[in-house]
């Protein structure tokens, strides 16, 4: 009997010993357990300092298209430079991404048509010195009475009509690409110009050359392409739907996933006025500074435009978890206790993110204090020996319910 009641008073002590909840972890005070739900936990008055709940609430918010486009050439800073006449390419000066300024000789040709132009220059110059030394010649007659009055002035308009037609043929030579220093210096010397210079129509980058030394040019062949890179155009297709919620002179924003998703606004500058029968779209044109050239045309963009304004449930961007590519919110779903629930949320904008789908009325989140809660769960989920799942297959049925 005495040996039965030493047993009996050890195991008394060994109880009393024992702690209160075997599941909980060590150091974790403020923290208890929900076995079984690993998206749910419950906090005591420690981390409860760091957490905000709020109900949802509702504001004004502008729908966002986001529409996929690409970079462009400014279209009014690109020029295509042709043949003035047709002939033959002697030398071609220029490169693909040269940079050249407005009067450049990009190439020089060769052409009968040319050499006829200046040809007729020289006759004309002829024909202007003759009728001059007549008009002198009357001048003189009729100072000595020898002709009349009406004889002078037969020779000055002959004179008049000479200077008029020289006047045409320097043009011509000029449309030619003859310059007029050049037109001087054959009215001086008589020496014809063996090739004519394709020169640059304006300053900016050669994106395009399609001529090769001895090549048979028109004027309608497309020779250079010039454009000023320091300006492009973002263009997009626009649905038809959503025509009129864009307009000339409005904000836009774009993503460039090729400079790592880089934000950047500009106005839009161009809206077609029909819609393409195929696609049944709007081209739209946004006008983008570019001073380093880090733009590129043909780069691929994501075009942002503001559309209609409507009352939308929000939540607070700080309330957003990210987990496994999905988002998700805690929800209160008593006091001190949160579940982490998968939601579908609309683009950032103003701080706020717009709820895309419908949530029970009443519904409280935690606004603030969201990353330290996720973090105490998986760290309490790690130390009660289970693998923490991602957050959207751990949640199954419950994180669309």
């Amino acid at each position: 009997m005495l040996l039965i009641g030493l047993m009996t008073l050890a195991g008394c002590e060994k109880s009393g010993n024992a702690p209160a909840d075997s599941t909980a972890p060590a150091g974790s005070a403020s923290i208890a357990t929900q076995p079984g739900d690993p998206l749910s936990i419950s906090v005591g008055p420690e981390l409860a300092g760091m957490i905000k709940v709020v109900a949802l609430q509702q504001a004004e918010v502008n729908e966002q298209l986001r529409i996929a486009g690409r970079l462009e050439l400014n279209g009014y800073k690109t020029s295509r430079i042709g043949a003035p006449v047709t002939g033959r390419i002697t030398e071609v000066r220029a490169l693909i991404g040269q940079e050249v300024r407005q009067g450049d000789t990009l190439a020089e040709i060769n052409s009968q048509e040319l050499t006829a132009a200046q040809l007729a220059f020289l006759k004309a110059h002829s024909a202007e010195q003759l009728a001059q030394r007549a008009v002198e010649r009357a001048d003189l007659l009729l100072a000595s009475d020898v002709i009349g009055s009406a004889e002078v002035q037969r020779r000055q308009n002959e004179l008049t009509v000479a200077r008029a037609e020289k006047r045409a043929s320097a043009d011509q030579l000029r449309v030619l690409g003859i310059s007029s220093r050049a037109v001087e210096q054959l009215e001086t010397t008589g020496r014809l110009i063996a090739a004519a210079p394709i020169t640059a129509s304006q300053s900016g980058t050669i994106i395009e050359r399609k001529i090769a030394n001895g090549q048979v040019v028109q004027p309608s062949d497309a020779l250079f392409v010039i454009s000023d890179l320091r300006s492009v155009w973002a263009t997009a297709e626009v649905p038809e739907q959503e025509a009129l919620q864009v307009r000339r002179g409005q904000k836009v924003a774009l993503e460039i996933p090729a400079l790592g998703n880089a934000r950047l606004t500009g106005n839009i500058v161009v809206v077609a006025d029909v819609v393409n029968p195929e696609t049944r779209t709007v081209r739209i044109g946004v006008d983008l500074d570019n001073p380093d050239k880090m733009l590129k045309p043909q780069m691929l963009i994501t075009m942002l435009i503001d559309g209609r304004s409507s009352a939308r449930t929000v939540v607070p961007a700080s309330a957003v978890i990210r987990d496994n590519d999905q988002d998700h919110l805690f929800v209160e779903t008593a006091p001190s206790r949160y579940t982490l629930r998968r939601v579908r949320l609309g683009v950032e904008k103003d701080g706020v993110r717009p709820v895309l789908e419908a949530l029970p009325a009443g519904t409280r989140i935690v606004s603030e204090g969201s990353f330290h809660l996720n973090n105490e769960r998986q760290k309490r989920n790690i130390e009660t020996g289970g693998k923490v799942p991602p957050a959207d297959k751990a949640s199954g049925a419950k994180g669309s319910s």
